[in-house]
């Protein structure tokens, strides 16, 4: 069974600045990690692996420095990691980053299953798993919470705002899991020694034979048109008195406001 990961390496911190002509998170200088929800893709996936066998490969599309959260995805135990970077990358929406994504994973071959964290902190849109599929043409599960393959069929328990569903698909597939599917492990200290020692693929535009009119902002259907911080909210006022006359002045205070 082959197992691919798809991970983003987001900011490690709230303090982020945005570059004021493209609109975008300028990543430079700044500590970066794993997104969280990935951590628990990996957990899945090297879970599957452990009891069924097979590789785990992990991929990311980034700049240079998501070489570092490859090599944390190897200290973890991952088979393999593949970073796609190229500028022709940069500024990618969620539709550009699921198609750079879908190309590298063609370029890899057979696969058997996909999985994706839910959502990344930095975006919060949940957009590339589902995106990924999409390009690839394969069923899509989101929001898993537990995973079962039994004879090429993929049971998914699924979660939901007030239940939980029950699906069975065919592989391949693509999963997006939720944090409660796992507490992800710790790395190894032999898995720390070989992520120091290991020599990450690089790939790009060319590489995976990516449309140019399909990546970065020239790809992006979508675009940031203004960033700004909502204004902070009016403080609140206390009514003072008795229950009743409490109720009074804010009757009336609402009806001031023709609230009703």
């Amino acid at each position: 069974m082959h197992i691919i990961v798809c991970i983003k390496q987001v900011p490690g911190t709230t303090q982020v600045k945005i570059n004021p002509e493209t609109n975008t998170l300028i990543r430079e200088g700044v500590e970066a990690i794993i997104n969280p929800f990935d951590e628990n893709a990996i957990e899945a996936a090297l879970q599957l692996r452990d009891k069924h066998g097979g590789k785990v490969t992990v991929i990311t599309m980034g700049p240079p420095q998501a070489v570092n959260a490859l090599k944390d995805a190897i200290a973890l135990g991952v088979d393999d990691v593949i970073l796609v970077s190229d500028r022709a990358f940069a500024g990618a929406d969620t539709w550009a980053t699921s198609y750079t994504l879908s190309q590298t994973i063609r370029k890899i071959g057979q696969y058997d299953l996909i999985i994706c964290g839910k959502q990344a902190i930095d975006g919060d849109t949940a957009q590339v798993g589902p995106g990924v599929a999409e390009f690839l043409g394969i069923p899509q599960v989101t929001f898993a919470v537990g995973i079962e393959i039994n004879n090429g069929m993929l049971k998914v328990n699924r979660l939901l705002e007030e239940t939980n569903e029950m699906i069975e698909l065919k592989l391949p597939a693509m999963l997006t899991v939720v944090k409660q599917i796992n507490t992800p492990r710790m790395p190894s200290f032999k898995g720390k020694i070989k992520a120091k020692n290991a020599v990450v693929t690089q790939w790009n535009a060319k590489d995976i034979n990516a449309e140019e009119n399909k990546t970065g902002l020239k790809g992006s259907p979508t675009s940031v048109v203004k960033i700004f911080t909502p204004p902070p909210k009016g403080g609140g006022e206390i009514l003072k008195g008795s229950v009743d006359e409490a109720v009074d002045v804010l009757v009336k205070k609402l009806r001031d406001r023709k609230i009703c």
